[in-house]
């Protein structure tokens, strides 16, 4: 059966959220509240702020529970934010240029401690998004993402996000069991479709604000929360754990990724060991070692092949080699060690690979010039 999205049954799909929230704490333990309280309506353009102050603002008010950079350092911040927050659970719909960002534990602050059902209305989102890991997120993906687990997650450029945040220990509640990070698909329940088109329908609406009065909106939230409620605890009868990546691959996948931008970033550092690393990335040596056996990998190896591809990289540009100069840069301390391992690596030594580049790039300049 093919439902309609803004109708279920032939009744009008707001109105059957209201009744699903009113019934929905009926049959549960969560209290309803005699008189809906109105929600806070708040609104967040980067074009109101200086750009340099845009990233930690963006920081405080929208993803205060994770660690956020921009995917390409430099690139000004361009982000937009609307949210309504209510007694025990809040929604948001934003916007942004492309970055990153990685959960943890450490990172969310006390009291805090949720999880987000979100769908992904634009762009796409790389989830432990380390080379030919992970799992990718497309327009229409419902997700389940919880920022007390470790994990790494990559927005594309102008991605926009609708969601909402429940205490971790409701959502426990309604699932049977542990949450974790999952992408769902429509085929796991009709529910999850439902609370798909109830997001995307409320993003419209408080992006819009003027539409809807505080006490209307406090009645919506209240049915977003009631039917997202829903639709985990129909996922937890009908067995999620069956559906989920393993908990224990996503920790893998995530450190990882973490490890893969740490090594990146401090490439050029001579002590730079496995020891640095995992303190870098807030793991032990053992964790990090398994997240990169699992796939056959070596930590040390991945950080070789990421000093190579630098020392090639800059070779390739440079209008003047010294070879010694770009062994230290890259962080390698022995030119003679760094010379044998990128010919073993590339197939010629470095002076005989600048010569070569060089030599083809003097050929196309000449035939672009003829």
């Amino acid at each position: 059966m093919v439902l309609h999205p803004d109708l279920v049954d032939g009744v009008p799909f707001s109105v059957m959220a209201i009744a699903v929230s009113h019934h929905f704490m009926q049959k549960t333990t969560l209290r309803p509240m005699p008189k809906m309280p109105p929600c806070v309506l708040e609104h967040w353009s980067s074009s109101k702020v200086d750009p340099a102050a845009r990233l930690p603002y963006w920081h405080d008010v929208a993803h205060n529970w994770v660690d956020v950079q921009p995917l390409s350092p430099g690139v000004e911040l361009n982000a937009s934010w609307s949210l309504l927050r209510g007694q025990d659970c809040f929604f948001g719909t934003k916007r942004s240029t492309a970055y990153e960002m990685r959960t943890h534990a450490r990172h969310v602050p006390p009291g805090e401690d949720m999880v987000v059902v979100s769908l992904l209305e634009a762009g796409h989102l790389d989830l432990n998004a380390a080379p030919g890991q992970g799992h990718r997120a497309r327009v229409g993906t419902l997700g389940i993402y919880v920022p007390q687990q470790e994990g790494c997650y990559r927005w594309s450029q102008y991605a926009r996000q609708t969601y909402v945040a429940l205490p971790r220990r409701a959502v426990w509640e309604a699932l049977g069991q542990q949450p974790g990070n999952a992408l769902l698909s429509p085929r796991q329940g009709v529910l999850i479709s439902m609370l798909s088109s109830h997001l995307s329908h409320l993003g419209q609406l408080a992006r819009a604000p003027e539409a809807l009065t505080d006490e209307s909106f406090a009645v919506l939230l209240d049915a977003t929360r009631a039917l997202a409620l829903l639709m985990l605890r129909n996922l937890g009868r009908q067995g999620l754990a069956a559906d989920c990546p393993d908990g224990r691959e996503s920790l893998h996948a995530g450190r990882r990724a973490a490890a893969l931008r740490f090594m990146e970033q401090h490439a050029h550092r001579h002590d730079l060991d496995a020891a640095a690393i995992a303190q870098g990335v807030g793991c032990s040596r053992t964790r990090l070692y398994e997240a990169f056996a699992e796939q056959g990998q070596s930590l040390m190896d991945t950080l070789r092949e990421i000093r190579l591809q630098r020392a090639h990289d800059m070779i390739e540009r440079s209008t003047r080699l010294h070879v010694g100069s770009t062994a230290w840069q890259c962080g390698f301390a022995d030119q003679s060690a760094f010379s044998k391992l990128f010919k073993a690596r590339f197939g010629l030594a470095p002076s005989d690979w600048y010569r070569k580049s060089l030599s083809e790039l003097r050929a196309t300049s000449s035939a672009q010039e003829k």
